[in-house]
């Protein structure tokens, strides 16, 4: 099962990295699906920063960086994968 947690806002090619608006609550191990229109991967949250500190959880609204296996574009949709 997947729930929407936020939306891709820029990504920083050289780094690998994706600026993502939440909308609702993300921690570092949660397996995560990144889907847009020439987008569709998954992959774990290893690290997680905002404002280049790293933390281990973020809240709806907050702006994060998470580090991505691939290329992701703007409105790209993020999703949590649950077990449910």
């Amino acid at each position: 099962m997947e729930k929407e947690v936020g939306r891709v806002f820029d990504y920083f090619s050289k780094v690998g990295v994706a600026a993502i608006k939440l909308t609702d609550s993300l921690k570092v191990g949660d397996r995560i699906h990144i889907k847009g229109s020439t987008t569709d991967f998954e992959t774990t949250v290893e690290s997680m920063q905002i404002n280049r500190e790293s933390i281990s959880e973020a809240n709806a609204g907050d702006d994060v960086g998470i580090k991505v296996p691939d290329r992701v574009r703007p409105n790209d949709k993020v999703f949590v994968i649950t077990e449910d």
